[in-house]
């Protein structure tokens, strides 16, 4: 944005003598289907096409496109289509569905698209292409198989211990082969290899659900590795999430394998290859236990050679058992794997005692380690891992693990060099102990995989202040770690669950950082799959923790997610597809935890506000803590509003009203029972009962002021200007304050570093975001180094109010974008950017006093509305532009632009 093109400077002559811009001035790019980038195994009938437009003159509008779908590139480009869109005049260009026809199971597709703009330019895509999953279950052809060895299941306690399995079958294929496809679901977590090649590099595919609902299978083309000839295909199946990581948590059973190998001849003729009982199969293998909490050991003195090729002497081995489904309807999987998507170096390593090493990442990071060393014969290497050391620095804190044992074992076969990471374990971690070696290893030895879930990093965030940038970076770090398929409350200990209340509000957040679509998609399935007979929702999703509640502040993410899905990414479908369970919901709470429009059930509270000891967990202090009927019942109307709108979306606008007819009544209700309007004050006026009342719509009109009032009044001197909420109220506080005219106090907040503040956390060393406000005191049975659920609403207000990307009220998908930064004293810049779905957004400031320069980027396609101060004394000659009551507001089409005082 800041690089000018003096080439610019000539496109206006240019179209004076030609009549239109050069065609290559804007190209249609990003092509996505069902939001995935040349996705294999599509599940819907119907997928949805997205691009993008880029553009390097001004005010480029879409007034056109047209779609084109073939079989073939070939086809494609001579006009043998499945379906031509037309010229369709729409300036839309996200999640188009499929009009054509018919699709078929297993087929490959390919796609373009045609532009028109305002300008005068047609612009065609590349080719970009999809294949269609297995539509019928007929298609199926395939058995589940395994080894139903229970017996070898090792019970301790609660603790489960199970060694991974391996399949194999070799086949001939007799002549060229034109395209293979591999359908596969092993569950727990499986990696597949032909030939001896790894298939992919999906890590624990694949992802979780509630498997006696759903079982998602993934699909790849693996053409390139099957030849003419003789060829064989493997797998290793882990425990994954499949067994029960304890006996405590819901489990499924024993892993198990279901597969298909498709291969198309070039004579167009097919053969297939499938899981059955003339599978091989053995259990003693190298990897003799996997458990996620625990760790993995590898013993390379069981190593089995080249078993994954054709060739290899299975004699030893078994024949496979055909196993019992595991109840769920087996499904495409809509969303990526996790993936390795960093590699991390270590910053030191040192000596301790009893022959130890600590080995420092400089950064809590989740995923593993790989390692390269000189190992003995029948001599183990242990690595144990945490996210802090204790007092000292000699030893590993363990203790905020509770019972996860974290630990790798590598036992090596002989003297030598070996080179090893896990294939089904990962740990929260930034230091490590590594025991079993007779040297100190150089830290070139190690390297240290970071794995999530496999999306785009859609965000980033600088300012003139490092603490601001080390609080994003932080939660950077954090939200990344805490995906596993689902959005996860912490990485490191015997948890990492999908509870809902940590997530409501900060999947906003996060989707600004990371483009998050899909998983929440998928998490939303996962709720609504694991809501009970009785219609209530698990506050664990999927309910491998099963806790039914019938309250309403957790349950509220099922809620604000879908409605993040529609504002953020333009994406209606969650709604539409989850509007009954949620109206079933809806009942339910009326039914059992309504009286007098007053919703009387809260089973958390305000979770984790900072106690008014350091040691203590939770606050014992009655006036510290927000009621329950005032948490569920602000909620609880936030939620009818949103249903009102979620009826108009579904095409069901007869409810809306019922929603808000009921949303009035409890309004009502609330305020006769909690709100004094003598003192601007709801109940024991703490700060989350007066910022939900206020932020959430329900203080009655003409005294929002003096409620906003008691916030201030009690932050500032109750609380010296830092937080007394927890993960209910930091989801409004950094936008209440920021909306309703203390910008001042928000920026102290986000600035302190003093308890309670984020900035204490990073005075304190922390590299991610903690549990607790005091997690660096309380008792370890709760201070988890990664959790994300006190950032709150913090993410949002980086990008939305300091930077000043938002999406406009009237838009979704940020076709129309509202740009209003907030500028508070002492913070010098800003410079963020955002790749939206219309197209990377960027807006960089930099003041001095009243002087500003803001250079700002809006995509090809879309809009903003620029609201500043009027103290700037911005020029906007030849701007749209107006002045009103001290604001400048001005109209911007897509575009580079430079706004500065005159």
């Amino acid at each position: 944005m800041r690089r000018f093109n003096y080439y610019l400077l000539l496109l206006p002559l240019i179209a004076a003598l030609t009549g239109c811009f050069p065609a290559d001035k804007v190209n249609v790019v990003y092509l996505q289907t069902e939001m995935r980038d040349n996705p294999e195994g599509v599940g819907s009938a119907t997928p949805r096409f997205s691009w993008q437009l880029q553009a390097v003159v001004n005010n480029v509008v879409q007034t056109a496109y047209q779609i084109e779908v073939a079989t073939s590139p070939d086809a494609l480009k001579a006009g043998n289509l499945l379906w031509n869109s037309g010229k369709v005049e729409s300036d839309l260009s996200l999640l188009i569905p499929y009009a054509g026809v018919p699709l078929e199971s297993g087929k490959a597709y390919f796609w373009r698209v045609t532009t028109w703009t305002n300008i005068g330019v047609r612009s065609q895509s590349e080719i970009a292409h999809w294949s269609s999953a297995l539509f019928n279950d007929s298609d199926w052809k395939a058995d589940w198989i395994g080894i139903n060895d229970s017996d070898k299941l090792v019970i301790t306690g609660q603790d489960t211990r199970l060694a991974a399995r391996y399949l194999r079958k070799e086949f001939a294929v007799s002549q060229p082969v034109r395209r293979a496809v591999l359908y596969i679901s092993g569950v727990g977590s499986n990696v597949p290899y032909i030939n001896g090649e790894r298939v992919s590099g999906d890590v624990f595919a694949p992802l979780p659900t509630l498997y006696t609902t759903k079982v998602f299978y993934n699909t790849y083309d693996v053409t390139d590795f099957v030849h003419q000839g003789d060829n064989a295909i493997g797998v290793t199946l882990g425990n994954g999430r499949y067994l029960a990581l304890r006996t405590g948590n819901l489990g499924f059973g024993l892993p198990r394998l279901i597969a298909q190998l498709d291969i198309e001849y070039a004579d167009g003729q097919h053969t297939v290859v499938v899981t059955d009982k003339s599978w091989q199969a053995t259990n003693r293998g190298p990897i003799i236990a996997n458990n996620e909490f625990d760790g993995e050991e590898y013993d390379a003195r069981l190593d089995l050679g080249e078993w994954a090729n054709a060739g290899y002497d299975a004699s030893q081995w078994s024949a496979a058992e055909l196993m019992d489904a595991p109840g769920g309807k087996l499904v495409a999987q809509p969303n990526d794997n996790l993936a390795v998507m960093e590699t991390v170096e270590p910053i030191s390593i040192k000596p301790v005692a009893d022959g130890k090493y600590i080995l420092d990442m400089g950064q809590n990071m989740v995923g593993w380690l790989q390692v390269e060393l000189q190992g003995k014969k029948d001599q183990p290497l242990k690595l144990r891992f945490a996210e802090i050391l204790k007092p000292g620095g000699e030893e590993l804190y363990m203790d905020n693990l509770r019972g996860a044992k974290v630990t790798d074992i590598y036992t090596p076969a002989a003297d030598g060099t070996y080179t090893w990471e896990p294939l089904f374990v990962y740990h929260g971690f930034r230091f490590v102990e590594i025991s079993g070696l007779d040297y100190k290893p150089e830290l070139a030895s190690f390297k240290g995989k970071v794995v999530y879930d496999k999306m785009a990093t859609t965000g980033s965030f600088t300012t003139s202040n490092a603490l601001v940038n080390q609080i994003h970076k932080n939660a950077y770090w954090g939200i990344r770690g805490n995906y596993r398929g689902m959005p996860t409350d912490c990485p490191q200990r015997d948890e990492r669950q999908g509870w809902l209340g940590d997530r409501a509000t900060g999947a906003h957040g996060e989707s600004f950082i990371f483009g998050n679509h899909l998983l929440y998609s998928k998490w939303l399935d996962d709720i609504e799959e694991s809501m009970n007979a009785n219609n209530s929702i698990s506050v664990v999703s999927p309910k491998y923790w099963t806790i039914y509640n019938d309250d309403v502040t957790w349950p509220s993410a099922f809620f604000y997610i879908a409605e993040m899905l529609h504002k953020q990414y333009a994406d209606s479908k969650p709604i539409k597809s989850h509007y009954a369970a949620m109206q079933r919901w809806i009942q339910r709470i009326i039914d059992v935890s309504m009286q007098d429009y007053i919703i009387t059930k809260d089973t958390y509270g305000d979770w984790c506000m900072p106690p008014e000891r350091q040691e203590l967990i939770h606050s014992q202090d009655p006036a510290r803590k927000t009621s329950a009927a005032v948490l569920s019942t602000t909620v609880f109307y936030s939620i009818l509003q949103m249903m009102s709108r979620f009826a108009e979306i579904n095409g069901t606008s007869a409810d809306a009203q019922q929603y808000l007819d009921l949303a009035a009544k409890i309004k009502d209700a609330y305020n006769a029972k909690f709100f004094n309007a003598e003192t601007g004050q709801y109940d024991n006026n703490t700060v989350t009962a007066n910022i939900l009342s206020l932020r959430l719509g329900l203080v009655p009109e003409g005294y929002e002021q003096k409620v906003f009032n008691s916030i201030v009044e009690k932050t500032e001197n109750e609380f010296d200007g830092h937080v007394s909420v927890g993960v209910l109220g930091i989801q409004h506080l950094m936008r209440g304050l920021t909306e309703y005219g203390r910008l001042d106090l928000a920026y102290k907040i986000v600035t302190n570093d003093s308890y309670p503040s984020w900035g204490y956390m990073v005075k304190n060393n922390a590299t991610t975001i903690w549990e607790l406000w005091n997690g660096d005191t309380a008792d370890p049975a709760m201070n988890s180094g990664n959790h994300v659920m006190l950032l709150g609403d913090l993410v949002i207000w980086f990008y939305e109010n300091l930077a000043g990307i938002r999406n406009d009220p009237q838009s979704v998908g940020f076709k129309k974008i509202l740009m209003q930064p907030s500028f508070p004293e002492g913070l010098d810049s800003v410079d963020a950017t955002y790749n939206s779905p219309y197209g990377p957004i960027e807006s960089s400031w930099t003041r001095n006093g009243d002087s500003l320069t803001w250079y700002i980027d809006i995509p090809a396609n879309t809009s903003a509305t620029v609201v500043l101060p009027e103290r700037f004394n911005i020029n906007t000659e030849g701007l749209d532009a107006k002045t009103e009551g001290g604001v400048l507001t001005v109209s911007l089409g897509s575009g580079r632009y430079t706004l500065e005082s005159k």
